[in-house]
């Protein structure tokens, strides 16, 4: 009996225990609690003082070197290959033979071809003179200088399929491959030759949206090559893309213009090095501090008692993580770059380090 009273006292004691403790932690969170509320709601954020900055517009792009002209070209005709004159890394020059397709049937087709517009010709002939004398229709006429003109039509495409038995190089470069050998059969559509021409190379390259702007086609670049490390090549910008690309950039074309010997090869890296002319210190702020993104062109500005207040400003280039403003601020003032999520105008602000 008395074991159990002792029992009892005990868990009442740990119980008074227990309930003396969780009233103590919650006095302690009212307390708390209340010192943040005496902060009148105060919203942290990050700020920035902005100020004139000098403008670097410089920048590099990674690319590869294209050949200026590159095409794999196809057979146009049916027929065996007789010869061949040329083989991978041949030069060759425009209009040069390359290769023979036998011309046995294509000969036929156009001997067949001359006789069809001769008979047409007779025809037409005959059917002139016996049209003045009432012996044929107007309609019957017309249709023998159809027959004329269809058969002439015929020789033409006939003569040319003769002439491209003789394979020819579109244009003056380096054979890369061949894909055909002497005695193969080859149809319209396989292909035969790949020709390059690396006579003179272009560096591709893309450039985002801010860089695009300041450049136009004809200005220098500076080239860079990693197998070369210690020689500089210049060029000049030939093609910029009217358009971006899927991720929003521009491609640019740079024609090189010193490649002595041949030494940079079509499918290397290089780096374009893109310098333009000092400028002016801009008024600058970080891109962080507009609200979503540059484009809403609104700003959170700190004014007297820490208050903040939304500001419309307008957005100059954009350079790295800064963006230039053009008008809507002043050197020295205040701007909120980190935390205007929580922000409304008018929110009192505490900044923090």
């Amino acid at each position: 009996m008395k074991r159990g009273i002792i029992t009892v006292l005990s868990i009442i004691a740990a119980l008074g225990l227990i309930g003396w403790i969780l009233s103590n932690n919650k006095k302690k969170n009212q307390e708390k609690t209340a010192i943040v509320a005496q902060g009148s709601g105060d919203v942290a954020v990050r700020t920035a003082t902005i100020s004139k900055t000098p403008v670097d517009l410089d920048f590099s792009v990674n690319g590869n070197f294209q050949a200026a002209r590159q095409l794999t070209f196809s057979a146009e005709n049916s027929g065996r290959i007789t010869r061949i004159f040329v083989d991978e890394g041949s030069h060759v020059s425009k209009g040069q033979t390359l290769a023979i397709l036998d011309a046995e049937s294509l000969s036929a087709d156009l001997e067949a071809a001359q006789a069809t517009y001769q008979n047409a010709l007779r025809d037409q002939e005959r059917y002139t003179s016996s049209f003045a004398t009432g012996g044929v229709t107007q309609q019957q006429l017309d249709q023998a200088k159809l027959n004329s003109r269809n058969a002439l039509t015929r020789l033409k495409q006939a003569r040319i399929k003769t002439g491209d038995a003789n394979i020819r190089a579109p244009f003056s470069g380096i054979i890369n491959k061949r894909f055909i050998e002497q005695g193969a059969y080859v149809a319209p559509g396989n292909q035969l030759f790949q020709l390059v021409d690396v006579s003179k190379l272009k560096l591709a390259v893309t450039v985002n949206e801010s860089q695009v702007a300041n450049l136009k086609v004809g200005d220098a670049v500076r080239i860079k090559s990693n197998v070369f490390p210690d020689k500089n090549f210049t060029g000049k910008i030939t093609f910029i893309a009217p358009l971006a690309d899927n991720s929003l950039n521009f491609p640019v074309e740079i024609q090189l213009a010193n490649n002595t010997g041949g030494q940079l090869k079509a499918g290397m890296y290089g780096s374009a090095i893109f310098e333009f002319p000092s400028t002016a210190p801009a008024l600058t702020v970080p891109r962080t501090a507009f609200v979503g993104s540059v484009s809403s062109n609104r700003i959170y500005v700190l004014e007297s008692g820490n208050i903040a207040k939304e500001r419309k400003v307008i957005a100059g280039r954009v350079i790295a993580d800064q963006v230039e403003i053009l008008e809507g601020l002043k050197e020295g003032e205040t701007v909120v770059t980190s935390g205007q999520i929580n922000l409304t105008d008018g929110t009192k602000v505490i900044a923090i380090k």
